[in-house]
């Protein structure tokens, strides 16, 4: 993201010497992307950022997949995977319940009140999405407050913790890359502005606003990595708290987008997909389906039409509203929805015809679509809806 941000102090010119009042030397930190090719940021430590005095292995929760076979369609209630008391127990890092995964994306569920460890993600960048709750991220580049319907994108190895706020508990929505994700390059000029022609622009996206200055030794960090095809995590002990930082300035950083300010792309006739488009990441895409006036044509049916996903799994997450393509399927708040590539998905019975003469949705989804099979995490298999796939045709196990 090539969006310059400045905070806190840094000298006039980047790698040159940058001391405090009694004239220690600040740390410089290049945190950079592409092997000093891509967007970078360069932060100034009290400490030394690389010293470490302990590290030992830390037990992920359950990473399995499985493979979606015998292929179908599936629904997973995820507000089954936290009954009862279960938030009050539960941190937004450590809490996560993995629903699928391939090796370019993972996408968790998770709710709870607690704070979390200090934790870095060194496979990829982070989306969290806010289903409801409300918290303030704190990171080495500063504090950056969360609340419902907000999409946090965390870069990859940034040390950050979540601290949710209120009284209820904080639901999110996590999809961790193996990649970077960014605007779609088609939104962006060759300089990296976002066009007019973007959903959204540079006013939408909100970074740190204030440095956190801690203090400390012996401070935990949790590390998420993977040395071969495993994911794995590695706790590591800093001799000087990470965040420590007194400036910084530059194109990287945590920042979020409140999915309510993606401004719809609308037509005459039904619009693909891809005008939802929010992020895009190695061999995925991420979209937001908003409330939004739809198709004018005096012919036009507004929900989508039927389509075979040939490259790619859809995945839907129906976070607010009505989506109505799926009226009468048992897709409520907090369902997603798994539509493999293979063979063809769509309104269920009866939307289509519904639709006609519609003018407005009222419906509130984050998509991913991803370019390889998916495979179903623990916590997809804990809360799936064993009906699903078969409300197109009345008929299947236990159906005729």
């Amino acid at each position: 993201m090539a969006f310059y941000r400045q905070l806190g102090s840094v000298p006039p010119k980047r790698h040159t010497q940058h001391r405090d009042e009694r004239g220690n030397l600040y740390y410089e930190e290049l945190m950079g992307e592409e092997g000093f090719s891509g967007d970078s940021s360069l932060l100034y430590h009290r400490g030394l950022p690389p010293a470490i005095i302990d590290a030992g292995v830390w037990e992920l929760p359950d990473q399995t997949l499985t493979p979606n076979h015998p292929l179908r369609h599936r629904h997973l209630r995820l507000p089954d995977l936290f009954p009862g008391d279960t938030p009050a127990k539960t941190d937004p890092v450590t809490g996560r319940r993995l629903l699928l995964g391939n090796a370019d994306v993972r996408i968790s569920y998770v709710v709870g009140k607690g704070a979390s460890p200090l934790y870095r993600n060194a496979i990829g960048d982070e989306l969290v999405y806010v289903e409801s709750g409300a918290a303030v991220v704190e990171s080495v580049f500063g504090a950056v407050p969360v609340r419902q319907g907000d999409q946090l994108i965390m870069p990859r190895a940034t040390t950050h913790r979540w601290l949710p706020t209120g009284e209820e508990p904080l639901r999110a929505y996590v999809i961790e890359a193996s990649s970077h994700i960014t605007p779609p390059k088609r939104y962006l000029s060759k300089f990296g502005q976002l066009l007019e022609n973007s959903p959204y622009c540079e006013r939408d996206l909100h970074g740190p606003s204030e440095l956190l200055l801690a203090e400390g030794a012996e401070v935990e960090v949790l590390v998420k990595h993977r040395p071969g095809a495993e994911v794995v995590g590695t706790r590591m002990t800093y001799a000087t708290h990470p965040f420590d930082v007194v400036g910084w300035d530059g194109c990287l950083y945590p920042y979020t987008f409140d999915i309510a300010d993606f401004e719809p792309i609308t037509g005459r006739v039904h619009q693909p997909p891809p005008v939802h488009q929010a992020f895009e990441g190695s061999n995925f895409v991420v979209c937001n389906f908003v409330p939004r006036k739809v198709d004018y044509h005096p012919l036009s049916i507004p929900v989508p039409y039927y389509h075979s996903n040939v490259d790619s799994d859809e995945i839907m997450f129906y976070c607010g509203g009505n989506y109505e393509a799926r009226r009468g399927s048992g897709i409520t708040q907090g369902s997603v929805s798994v539509h493999p590539g293979g063979y063809a998905h769509g309104p269920q019975p009866g939307a289509y015809e519904r639709s006609i003469g519609a003018e407005f949705f009222d419906e509130l989804a984050v998509m991913v679509d991803t370019f390889r099979p998916l495979q179903l995490g623990e916590g997809a298999l804990a809360c799936e809806d064993p009906a699903y796939a078969w409300t197109w045709s009345g008929r299947g196990p236990g159906l005729r």
